[in-house]
């Protein structure tokens, strides 16, 4: 969260004249229901479930540059499936960029609900820990110092 996957990734996707697809929003279309909406009536792994699927049904899909939620590659085994179909990329931002973009969203984010400053930094470090295992499997891990720009994605994945 708040690493600039959906910015990064329309701008990398225009960049090498390819779709853009948000996971989330790809969800929210299929299922009729906001992420927020799942999360409250279903619960996360009920949510994480639908995710793997969904996101097995995009490479079905022509290709693209797709944005995927912060737990995506932690769950079902998808970041394994994620290297087989596709290149991955970590971008790797410091938790006070993380937090400060966070706190200054308007995007709601089911996990980060009612929390202070100080609680979404808590958390993000908490959740750094757990899924950063998972992040540095990726093909390409990126250092994201908040002025990164797609073309210095683009010299990445080239």
């Amino acid at each position: 969260m708040g690493s600039g996957k959906s910015k990064l990734g329309k701008e990398l996707a225009t960049k090498l004249s390819l779709p853009f697809v948000d996971l989330d929003q790809y969800i929210e279309v299929a299922t009729g229901k906001t992420i927020k909406q799942i999360f409250e009536t279903e619960g996360e792994p009920y949510f994480r479930g639908i995710e793997s699927q969904y996101l097995k049904e995009l490479v079905l899909q022509p290709a693209a540059v797709v944005s995927l939620g912060g737990g995506t590659p932690c769950f079902f085994n998808n970041m394994s499936f994620l290297k087989k179909t596709g290149k991955t990329v970590y971008l790797q931002t410091p938790v006070g960029i993380l937090v400060s973009r966070l706190m200054q969203s308007k995007t709601e984010r089911p996990l980060l609900a009612g929390k202070n400053e100080d609680a979404v930094k808590d958390f993000m470090e908490k959740q750094l820990q757990q899924r950063e295992k998972f992040y540095l499997k990726a093909d390409h891990i990126v250092q994201n110092d908040g002025k990164l720009k797609a073309v210095d994605l683009v010299a990445v994945l080239n």
